[in-house]
């Protein structure tokens, strides 16, 4: 089942139970990934495209959440993060930091990378590996602390 008929299927399943807040966000999901379709003149989106739209609409609420939060807007803190918790439902799992750890090592070693001024090949070659399934910033994280 593509992304979007499964948010389809829940869609229709929000309407039915009422839920006015996850049918929002099924709603905002759906008009986001038919924008990127839209901007990219394609009919269907690739799964990776699909992972790189949502994962930007996660990362759009979580760095709203942040802001609500030293604004303390404790009334949008707490919109914000229901919208993240039915947004992560369509995200693949994620992996658990030593699992990042891993793989971060693992392409230090392929690439061959020894200092900082490697950071570029390192990070182009590990994002596609873990696109979606962890935080960048982790990941940048681990790689400076790896390559110091």
């Amino acid at each position: 089942m593509s992304l979007l008929d499964r948010l389809n299927h829940d869609m229709k399943q929000a309407m039915r139970n009422k839920e006015k807040d996850k049918l929002s966000v099924i709603r905002m999901l759906k008009s986001a990934l038919q924008n990127e379709e839209y901007a990219l003149r394609v009919d269907e989106l690739s799964e990776a495209e699909e992972l790189t739209v949502l994962s930007r609409e996660l990362k759009q609420r979580k760095d709203s959440l942040q802001e609500f939060s030293k604004a303390g807007r404790d009334d949008l803190v707490e919109k914000v993060q229901s919208e993240i918790k039915y947004v992560e439902v369509y995200m693949p799992q994620q992996l658990t930091s030593e699992e990042v750890e891993q793989i971060v090592l693992e392409t230090i070693q392929s690439v061959g990378a020894v200092s900082k001024a490697d950071m570029g090949k390192v990070m182009g070659s590990l994002m596609p590996k873990v696109k979606g399934r962890a935080d960048g910033s982790l990941v940048n994280k681990l790689v400076q602390q790896h390559l110091s």
